[in-house]
């Protein structure tokens, strides 16, 4: 079996990931074990023929995507289209607190994402149309690449080449700044 062509990795560890918070959009920069993490993660894509580093333009990615750039010799190129999810008037609110107080909301996030709207951000479908839009354009691009992003991001690439779709999205592993294969034919006729 041929190696991956396109590689994701979410960005290391930040304080968030500890404290349950919808990160979303909002900045928080990775921790220590986080830059040990993006640290191991330029060890384990040396050696694998990466030729395009590419990187939400987050802090906490563009940190992660330059730790493993100065290991791979690669600047990373930064695209919007690989930003976490817009969560609007969740942005950085404790996952418990939302639960608690939008009981309702947070169902039906889980029970239907290919509808759920985030109050004042994106719906999940936006989210998974601009990541198969820059996939896309990555794997028309020179290869192997790889894409530092969010898990969000990476659980609707994921999702693409899942029969259930956003509905499969929480059944997908998504630990920091371990490297996920990405199979361009997930992107159908787009890729």
């Amino acid at each position: 079996m041929a190696p991956p062509t396109i590689l994701l990795a979410r960005h290391g560890e930040t304080d968030a990931k500890r404290r349950r918070i919808l990160l979303g959009r909002s900045e928080m920069p990775l921790n220590a074990v986080g830059r040990r993490q993006a640290a191991e993660l330029g060890e384990a894509v040396a050696g694998r023929g990466i030729v395009r580093l590419y990187a939400s333009p987050m802090g906490r990615t563009v940190e992660t995507a330059e730790i493993v750039g100065a290991r791979i010799g690669l600047e990373p190129v930064l695209d919007e289209r690989l930003a976490e999810t817009d969560k609007g008037r969740w942005e950085g609110l404790a996952r418990a607190d939302v639960k608690a107080a939008e009981r309702d909301l947070y169902r039906q996030l889980r029970d239907d994402p290919e509808r759920f709207r985030f109050p004042g951000g994106e719906t999940l479908a936006e989210h998974q149309r601009r990541v198969r839009a820059a996939l896309t354009e990555i794997a028309r691009g020179p290869l192997p690449a790889l894409v530092v992003c969010h898990d969000g991001t990476i659980r609707c690439a994921l999702a693409l080449g899942h029969p259930r779709g956003l509905s499969a999205r929480r059944e997908f592993t998504v630990p920091n700044a371990e490297p996920i294969p990405f199979e361009p034919r997930w992107l159908g006729d787009a890729g």
